[in-house]
């Protein structure tokens, strides 16, 4: 219990103190003239207000990433705690703002373009592939879980679902922003807020809470899975997500001054840490046998299933699985549009006629739908790699920016060289078909020199001074 009242506090001090920390660094500009301003458009620059553009942020980036990886990661104990909080605070908040206030100050630019700008040509191409694959499966993936969701509380066969939110899918990537998502995500991002704060009551009225467990250095997982790099690749969404840099120039593109990314972008981070906070320590003690319940429990669809009725009973139950369902639809459709953005600032494309939207949106749609036959499982593995890989890439961006301007530039540097290590770590470490099944001894110094390879580079690229010629 005591481990989860010290994370809880690690992320409320994240948000009041080190936000500001951060936010200091990159000198707010309160006079500067935003995207919305400067390239409104009536589609995807429009106005939106500071609250909503925060909720709308925070259900773009959610969806069921800090409810699914908490509950997975979940099985190495009160470890996936410290991640969760550690990495929301340092380096997955950080990894949004930064991603968010760079593409403010370059007229709402997605992320690829912005690590072309800092990172060069080369990696800008490699981003621009990461960036839209990770977009694509995530929409073919938000597209299939809530089906899978659904299912289990309605007459209707997956199929009909899958129809169903792709027809919505294809609406909301071309309509202006503030028609449909500005209007219904501020709901949706209170209705997650909601469940959260309806599942911490559950804990604490359960007596659950006094079975947290508390943090200890032997690995309490199931199956015996070593710790790194697996919990962290686990659990993305609630500690640092790629993806979250993919989905900031949204908001980008409609906050109407500088000031206000802090709370969009660092605080709608926050958010989703206490939610996968919550689902971990709910996790962790809902089922009798802990963490060998919830390993036997099976996938988890089926954990928040049990957690939903064994809570709140049948309405409960239902109204909760229909939420959970709802999440990754809005993030699906968010990452869609955003395919769609990537594409016309790729191919310099105006999105103001729609014509040129449908041109960007229906490939892209065709390709999704392609994605459908092939297995979930492999498609949720090659994006949870590539969600962090990106991070990795977007904190190095932020250091050059920060580093050319002769501010503070640890607060990307430091994190990216561990995200770094530790996709290499990964790779090298990862069963074969996932990565090089290499053994940890090995794995290790080799994801180690990779990172000291980058850093290596940032030095003499950015921090020794630049030799002149005679």
């Amino acid at each position: 219990m005591i481990s989860f009242f010290v994370a809880a506090a690690i992320l409320v001090f994240g948000y009041y103190v080190y936000a500001k920390v951060v936010e200091k660094v990159f000198v707010v500009n309160v006079d500067a003239v935003t995207p919305v301003y400067a390239k409104a458009d009536g589609v995807d620059y429009v106005p939106i207000s500071e609250k909503k553009a925060m909720m709308i942020q925070f259900i773009s980036i959610a969806g069921t990433g800090p409810i699914f990886g908490a509950i997975q990661g979940a099985l190495w104990g009160p470890a996936a705690f410290f991640w969760i909080v550690l990495g929301c605070v340092f380096a997955g908040a950080v990894h949004d703002y930064t991603s968010g206030m760079l593409s403010m100050r370059q007229d709402g630019a997605t992320i690829a373009e912005i690590i072309g700008r800092y990172l060069g040509p080369h990696i800008k191409i490699l981003s621009r592939i990461l960036s839209l694959g990770l977009l694509i499966m995530l929409g073919a993936i938000f597209t299939v879980t809530p089906s899978d969701i659904l299912v289990t509380i309605t007459p209707f066969p997956r199929e009909f679902w899958m129809i169903i939110i792709i027809g919505y899918f294809v609406i909301a990537t071309i309509i202006p922003i503030n028609k449909l998502i500005a209007k219904v995500y501020p709901i949706f991002g209170a209705g997650m807020i909601l469940l959260g704060v309806g599942l911490a009551v559950a804990l604490f009225t359960s007596g659950d809470i006094f079975r947290v467990p508390e943090f200890s250095f032997s690995n309490p997982h199931p199956a015996g899975r070593i710790l790194f790099p697996f919990m962290f690749i686990t659990i993305a969404c609630g500690a640092i997500s790629g993806f979250h840099s993919t989905q900031s120039p949204l908001m980008a593109r409609c906050i109407r001054n500088e000031r206000e990314g802090r709370r969009v972008f660092y605080g709608a981070m926050v958010f989703e840490g206490f939610m996968a906070l919550i689902w971990a320590a709910v996790a962790m003690t809902f089922f009798p046998e802990g963490l060998i319940g919830l390993a036997a429990a099976g996938a988890p669809p089926v954990v928040v299933s049990a957690i939903g009725f064994g809570y709140f009973g049948a309405v409960g139950g239902i109204i909760a699985i229909l939420c959970v369902g709802i999440f990754p639809i809005s993030s699906g459709d968010t990452a869609l549009r955003v395919s769609r953005l990537t594409l016309a600032d790729m191919l310099n494309l105006d999105q103001a006629p729609i014509i040129n939207r449908f041109k960007l949106a229906l490939p892209l749609f065709a390709v999704v739908i392609a994605l459908f036959f092939i297995d979930f499982t492999v498609l949720w593995m090659y994006s949870a790699w590539i969600n962090q890989t990106l991070a990795s890439i977007t904190l190095w961006a932020g250091a050059v920016y920060l580093a050319n301007r002769k501010q503070f530039h640890w607060i990307c540097t430091l994190p990216a060289i561990f995200m770094t290590f530790l996709v290499n770590a990964y790779l090298f470490v990862a069963p074969l078909g996932q990565g090089f099944n290499l053994a940890p001894q090995i794995a290790y110094p080799l994801g180690g020199l990779v990172a000291f390879t980058c850093f290596a580079i940032f030095i003499k690229k950015c921090l020794l001074p630049k030799r002149s010629i005679a």
